[in-house]
């Protein structure tokens, strides 16, 4: 009994790291540097597509706050997006300036990608499609539509982007 007892154990904490949003990388926002997503591990992530000329724009103080109430247990992972009305600055040192200047973003930030269509970045495949993220099918419709996952890598919630980064939809999974 103890020894199917340890294999089960065993056999969960494998597993439980196995989720293949962990093997993404995607090369930092204006930097030859590289996010790799298993640096993630144990923490909740909340992917963002987001842009700087957006009515959702100002959402990035709130997104910044949660990344700093909750910095033990979340991170909050920006990806600029510039295939709704061109609501993303063109160069990508204008974008890092700008979340820096005028909201003070310190939470990781990519390399500008598409969230649909036929280029869509495979983070976005694996979270828009039910047989890769266990969950549902999502359609990213605009800026600032929001993904939990868990610590371990599992898609727990989609918020559209009306759904504000501090509102209890969100906090409830980080109490």
């Amino acid at each position: 009994m103890k020894t199917l007892v340890l294999t089960l154990m065993f056999s969960a904490i494998i597993g439980a790291g196995s989720s293949p949003f962990y093997d993404f990388k995607v090369r930092a926002l204006d930097s030859e540097e590289v996010i790799d997503f298993s640096s993630f591990k144990g923490k909740k992530v909340l992917v963002v597509n987001v842009a700087s000329k957006c009515g959702y724009t100002p959402q990035y103080e709130d997104l910044q706050a949660l990344s700093e109430k909750y910095a033990d247990q979340l991170v909050v992972l920006g990806m600029p997006c510039d295939q709704f009305a061109g609501q993303e600055l063109d160069v990508e040192s204008a974008i890092k300036n700008f979340c820096t200047e005028e909201f003070q973003v310190t939470f990781p930030m990519t390399t500008v990608i598409e969230v649909k269509g036929n280029n869509q970045h495979p983070v976005y495949s694996f979270l828009t499609q039910k047989d890769k993220n266990g969950l549902d099918d999502f359609k990213v419709k605009w800026n600032f539509n929001k993904f939990l996952l868990d610590e371990n890598g599992k898609l727990i919630a989609y918020f559209p982007s009306g759904v504000e980064p501090m509102s209890e939809e969100i906090t409830k999974y980080l109490k």
